[in-house]
């Protein structure tokens, strides 16, 4: 059993351990980061595959989006909000975009060459990274890990866990830390899916639609809507519009799509009305109202029979119903609920019973829809994690 020595040991590579480690060699702390993979930040690249959504810019009700957890986050993302990670970013010579919704991308469009200036920066401050180290927890007061030639212990003045959730375990979060907190009496909520796709079954009638986008609907489940897009997929639906309500199928309420959410009932009753002659009701939707074969699948297949009055036809078309079975495995969700309880940290991020011991990123019990919300909270977690230990340590 080899021993390696550390002021501070960064467990987990994805974002908000990678802030932590950066925070922390600036504040001239010998710093080591060990990832359980065989390199850093693979989570942040499957991310970035769909064009890296770092942030939002120009949202006045960001921290809402956080929900029961933003009273807590409110102060670390004051200090590191959207437009501190934008000029971060562009400190890394990463040029970036603001999309037409407020969103903010690298213009790259992808994370691989942020993630390399991130690495180089870190380098450069001296940080150290040890992959394929998989935390075991602590033995005799030691960080205890199995690592390429044996097992590795470490005795650092203070660590902090950024090992992520329990989504997409194959990228690195696979939620086994959990194990070793458990045993220290540390609290944790139990992880469910989170920004998922929804499985539905469908018939047969829909399966030359697969693939196909589902665009100018409205989705809601409970408190939650959505104006985003969808896909329909063999499983079910999956897409941006999805995530944002799936918490309110998970919660329990039912997914209903509005087709037609620029229009009234009433308005959607005259324009049908209009169409002159005894045509289909495919033709008649396609003529009143713009409806493409995806739409008009979609109302065969919840509506069937389709009502005959088109006044009921009209509110039918605002309250779509798929039948759906629940959320997709917590194995593909993009991110999670659950997690260290946020009672069990105190204001620094430190866990109370395990003093020196922080917390950061999609490890504490915290959600919140994509759209940048998630990069940024791991972002600001991870260096407010840092920023405490300094200053703990300094003292």
């Amino acid at each position: 059993m080899t021993d390696v020595n550390a002021d501070v040991v960064v467990i987990g590579g994805g974002p908000a351990g990678l802030m932590a480690a950066e925070t922390l060699a600036r504040g001239g702390l010998k710093v080591v980061i060990c990832d359980a993979k065989p390199s850093v930040g693979r989570k942040f690249l499957m991310a970035g595959k769909s064009g890296l959504n770092l942030t939002k810019s120009g949202d006045p009700d960001f921290n809402a989006s956080y929900a029961e957890a933003a009273p807590r986050l409110e102060q670390m993302i004051a200090a590191f909000g959207p437009q501190d990670v934008m000029s971060w970013a562009e400190g890394l010579e990463q040029p970036l975009f603001v999309g037409t919704t407020g969103r903010v991308f690298p213009v790259a469009m992808k994370a691989s060459p942020l993630l390399r200036a991130w690495l180089a920066r870190l380098d450069g401050l001296g940080v150290r990274i040890l992959t394929r180290h998989v935390w075991r927890g602590w033995e005799d007061g030691k960080l205890v890990f199995d690592a390429p030639d044996g097992l590795l212990t470490m005795s650092p003045r203070a660590t902090v866990l950024a090992m992520g959730g329990a989504s997409w375990p194959r990228l690195g979060s696979d939620g086994a830390w959990s194990i070793y907190l458990t045993e220290r009496d540390v609290e944790i909520a139990p992880f469910s899916p989170a920004n998922a796709a929804l499985r539905v079954t469908w018939s047969h009638h829909m399966q030359p639609l697969f693939g196909a986008p589902l665009k100018s609907v409205q989705f809601s489940a409970g408190p939650y809507t959505s104006r985003g897009e969808a896909i329909l997929s063999s499983d079910g639906l999956e897409g941006s519009g999805i995530y944002s309500v799936s918490r309110g199928v998970r919660e329990g309420h039912r997914l209903a799509i509005d087709l037609a959410p620029d229009l009234s009932i009433e308005d959607i009753a005259s324009k049908l009305v209009s169409v002159k002659g005894k045509p289909s009701l495919t033709v008649r939707l396609r003529k009143a109202l713009g409806f493409g074969p995806v739409k008009i699948g979609l109302m065969n297949e919840c509506l069937r029979p389709a009502p005959r009055d088109l006044g009921a036809l009209a509110g039918a078309l605002k309250t779509v119903t798929p039948r759906v079975d629940g959320l997709s495995d917590i194995e593909t969700a993009i991110s999670v609920a659950g997690g260290v309880k946020w009672d069990q940290l105190d204001d620094a991020l430190m866990i109370k019973s395990l003093p020196g011991v922080y917390c950061a990123g999609e490890m504490i019990d915290w959600e919140a829809p994509t759209g940048g919300y998630l990069l940024t909270a791991c972002f600001a977690t991870g260096r407010w994690a840092a920023q405490s230990a300094l200053v703990r340590l300094n003292a």
